[in-house]
C-alpha cells in the first residue's frame, strides 16, 4: 500500500529477468571491474603499459555502461557518461 505517493516495498524492487539475463548482466558488470582494475595496475606500474591501460578502461566504459543500461543502474549510466565529457 502506498502511503502518500511513496511505493509499496514491492513496488521498488526491479523486475528480475531470466537466468541468462542476469548471468549476462554479471558477466558485463565483472568484466568491467577487472579491466578497470587491470587499466590501473598498467598505468600505475610505470613500465610503458599506458596504451594498453586505455584501451582497457575504454573497454571497461564500454561495458560497465551497457551493463548500467540493461541493469536499469541509472545513476551509473549518468556518471559513465560524466567521465566520458
Amino acid at each position: 500500500m502506498a502511503i502518500r505517493g511513496i511505493p509499496a516495498p514491492a513496488q521498488l524492487q526491479a523486475p528480475r529477468g531470466s537466468v541468462s539475463t542476469t548471468l549476462n548482466l554479471k558477466v558485463l558488470e565483472w568484466f568491467g571491474v577487472i579491466t578497470a582494475i587491470a587499466y590501473s595496475l598498467c598505468v600505475a606500474s610505470n613500465v610503458g603499459l599506458e596504451f594498453l591501460g586505455f584501451v582497457l578502461l575504454f573497454i571497461s566504459a564500454i561495458s560497465i555502461g551497457a551493463w548500467a543500461y540493461l541493469g536499469g543502474h541509472r545513476g551509473i549510466l549518468l556518471l559513465q557518461f560524466f567521465y566520458a565529457v
